[in-house]
């Protein structure tokens, strides 16, 4: 702990940047759900900023005793604006944006939401490979262009002449890599559909994933090969980086798909838009890049039969509003009100 912060806890009392019976200030750097600030004030003061470069940050956070963020990256030089800081809210599941060795440093405990948007992801990736195996982009491509027109001799119901006819979700194969709340979201939902699902995840016994009904795949490796479909439910960064590259794309049934609804450093961009050009891969659904916002020249914005969004898996009206409860509620928690 720095000694400005040590002098300042020292100064402040318990409740950081307040006297020990009064409201601990939260400030919140982007705007959240509503019920979640009703949630925040009934035991803090609150104080809400416009947007992450507010010009009333640094007045804000300099008697802060917790920090609300969504998407803002926090590292030592915010926290350090914010020097009676004790707590940290992550509006989502991940807290990828947030130094956690700075915030350990400094004594700051970091929050986050990690089952607000389990509902939401899970129906997405749902929604995303039902499009995939129907191959939904192509054929509204090949539409678009006037493929299917009078001009072109097509009829009603002659997608298929056009090598476009779509699969069934009953009977196809769909393999998880990581089996936790969101990943098992997706497997009730697919093996409600007849898909046949399986998971490979590092860090869960084959029992404990058995147990849910889904077939354990020890080797990621063997899961990639055995896929019609393939979605991405882990952490990025560190080992995991470039996770999916360009041999591991290459082991993936020929025809299948690719889901990512994680985080974009999971899989080599190039890699997979070569992995489409292609063919090998059937098509592709990404939801999230590296780094984000993706350039408006992203190799993947030209790569064909990709379903692409900007990292929208969550954002439910119902998502949004339990991310704003629950993370206001593990503050309020964290500050010991």
């Amino acid at each position: 702990m720095s000694d400005a912060r040590q002098a300042a806890a020292a100064a402040s009392g318990p409740l950081g940047g307040t006297d020990a019976g009064a409201r601990p200030v939260v400030v919140v750097l982007e705007p959240i759900h509503p019920s979640g600030i009703e949630v925040l004030e009934r035991s803090c003061e609150v104080r809400q900023l416009a947007n992450p470069q507010d010009p009333a940050r640094g007045e804000a956070l300099a008697t802060a005793d917790a920090l609300v963020v969504r998407s803002t990256k926090v590292g030592a030089e915010l926290m350090d604006l914010g020097p009676n800081l004790r707590v940290i809210g992550r509006h989502g599941a991940g807290t990828d944006n947030i130094d956690l060795a700075a915030a350990e440093a400094r004594g700051i405990r970091v929050v986050n939401t990690p089952r607000s948007n389990t509902d939401s992801v899970a129906e997405y990736v749902i929604t995303v490979a039902l499009m995939l195996l129907k191959r939904i982009p192509e054929v509204e491509q090949r539409l678009r262009s006037g493929a299917f027109s009078p001009e072109h001799g097509s009829l009603p119901g002659q997608v298929s002449r056009g090598g476009l006819s779509g699969r069934e979700a009953a009977g196809t194969r769909l393999g998880l890599v990581g089996a936790g709340a969101i990943g098992r979201a997706v497997a009730v939902r697919a093996q409600a559909l007849g898909m046949k699902v399986s998971a490979f995840d590092a860090f869960m016994d084959a029992e404990t994933i058995a147990g849910f009904g889904i077939t354990p795949v020890a080797e990621l490796d063997d899961l990639l090969a055995s896929a019609d479909i393939v979605s991405l439910h882990i952490p990025g960064g560190g080992e995991n980086t470039a996770l999916l590259n360009a041999e591991r794309i290459a082991r993936m049934q020929p025809g299948s798909v690719l889901i990512n609804a994680a985080r974009g450093d999971l899989v080599e961009a190039h890699a997979l838009s070569d992995a489409l050009t292609s063919g090998h891969l059937a098509g592709a659904a990404v939801d999230v890049f590296d780094p984000e916002p993706p350039a408006v020249d992203h190799v993947l914005f030209s790569a064909p039969n990709l379903v692409l969004t900007p990292h929208a898996a969550a954002m439910t009206h119902e998502a949004l509003e339990r991310m704003a409860q629950d993370v206001a509620a593990n503050v309020v928690e964290a500050l010991g009100r």
